[in-house]
């Protein structure tokens, strides 16, 4: 039989499909579908207008050539190489496929009426819900995702793997396969007085009670296979009891998770709402701080001086707060997102102003996947230029990432991830929240077949699209 917190569950899943943008999974001709095999692709690109992602230019009538999978040339005059589709996009402004540095790929928003509703879900609940997330991601151009965290250690690491066999669509996944977290923390499903088991222990596999524990559990997940460490150094804004401003974890902590994350050539992420937690993380050696609420002048300077990023969520506010109210989201939840939401924002212009790296990250799970788009208006309100913002996007997070080999620009030898607007997003940042086509590693999984502004004049499909 299946709960009702199950049953909740699921009916959030389609909720969040419904209020998220359309998703056509009907196969289309000449658009890659599943099985496939990835970053296989041939296709050469005709752009009207590019940027590349790296460089202030924008280039007209710029052909792409991706061969393999990979960017291979980039100029105005490129012959279109025996067999290899065309696609005319002569129309369209194209950029590189867009980062997000800071995703919650398995869970959802609806949850915020009840966290213990994770209690029941299963390992299957999860991948089904993350397959949904992952298509949504990549129709609006998400092509690389960054999971900081899910309460069902794991399971992040089985969607990567099935994208990557070409078993399930969606962006290039990096895992962090489980929260580290103190007990009751911004990582832990613990309720203020509640009982640890009554909480399944998958559910709790980074809570950690001493510096001992927190280096046993990160080499626990350089062994499983994470790609990158989350730490969770403050409070939370969505958790029991959680106060943001307030340090969680010690630098002695945070410090032995970034010994062993770097160590085996991993980065670590740090939670870190509070301005001591920033400044504590800084020095401990993390690689990026996520949200950053509360940052003051020194962390700033810190950010500065040890080349860390911020990645601040700037554009979930507004809709958590008005969501949330029509929605009945937890109490504190809900008043700690009105408290944190104008003062995170100020910071952001504040940090920007500074010269601090700012990476394109939104925390999505907490509004509906595949709306990330929407945090790039924000960035632009609070500080950016739009190109700033592409690029926060783009060659920033993919430098962050540590990535910046294989993604994050429209060059050559770089993995063949470009995506399609009409429009000139310089001129109007909100055009990303519409993209038209998505080509990753080659092979196109969304283009307007019915859109004469799109063509394909090839006679074979690309390798691994069928036809």
């Amino acid at each position: 039989m299946i709960g009702n917190k199950l049953l909740y569950g699921l009916a959030s899943i389609l909720l969040v499909a419904c209020s998220s943008p359309a998703v056509d999974n009907s196969p289309q001709p000449g658009l890659a579908s599943t099985p496939n095999q990835v970053d296989s692709g041939n296709v050469l690109i005709r752009c009207g207008t590019l940027i590349d992602g790296r460089s202030d230019d924008v280039l007209k009538n710029m052909s792409v050539l991706i061969e393999a999978g990979r960017f291979s040339r980039i100029g105005t005059r490129i012959e279109t190489p025996p067999g290899v589709r065309v696609l005319d996009l002569s129309a369209y402004t194209c950029l590189p496929g867009l980062i997000e540095m800071h995703a919650h790929m398995l869970e959802s928003f609806e949850e915020l009426v009840d966290l213990t509703l994770y209690f029941d879900y299963t390992h299957e609940d999860f991948m089904q819900a993350g397959r949904k997330y992952s298509q949504l991601a990549i129709n609006a151009g998400f092509t690389t995702v960054r999971n900081l965290g899910n309460y069902y250690g794991w399971v992040d690491r089985d969607l990567r793997d099935e994208i990557n066999r070409g078993d399930t669509v969606g962006p290039r996944l990096l895992v962090s396969g489980f929260y580290l977290t103190i007990p009751g923390g911004g990582g832990d499903l613990l309720e203020p007085g509640g009982d640890e088991d009554a909480i399944p222990a998958h559910l709790r596999m980074g809570v950690s009670r001493s510096v001992d524990e927190f280096r046993k559990n990160a080499q626990a997940l350089v062994d499983g296979g994470a790609d990158v460490l989350k730490v969770i150094a403050s409070g939370a804004v969505l958790a029991y009891g959680g106060v943001p401003g307030d340090p969680e974890m010690t630098f002695a902590e945070i410090a032995a998770v970034v010994e062993v994350a770097h160590a085996a050539g991993l980065k670590v992420a740090a939670h870190a709402h509070g301005a001591q937690s920033i400044k504590d993380a800084i020095r401990a050696g993390v690689d990026t701080i996520e949200h950053a609420t509360y940052i003051d002048d020194e962390g700033i300077a810190l950010a500065i001086e040890h080349d860390v990023a911020l990645v601040m969520d700037i554009g979930a506010g507004d809709w958590m707060i008005e969501q949330g109210r029509k929605q009945g989201w937890v109490e504190e939840f809900l008043r700690k997102t009105i408290e944190t939401t104008q003062v995170q924002r100020e910071n952001f212009k504040r940090a920007h102003a500074a010269g601090v790296a700012l990476g394109f990250g939104t925390d999505v799970s907490i509004f509906p996947h595949g709306m990330n788009a929407i945090q790039f208006p924000y960035m632009v309100e609070w500080g950016m230029t739009p190109m700033e913002a592409i690029q926060a996007a783009t060659s920033v997070a993919a430098h962050y990432l540590g990535w910046e080999h294989r993604v994050g620009a429209i060059e050559p030898g770089l993995l063949g991830d470009l995506i399609a607007v009409k429009g000139n997003p310089l001129d109007d940042i909100s055009i990303l929240e519409d993209v038209k086509v998505v080509v990753k590693g080659g092979l196109v999984f969304k283009a307007p077949m019915t859109d004469p502004g799109v063509s394909s004049t090839d006679k074979t499909s690309s390798s691994g699209a069928p036809k």
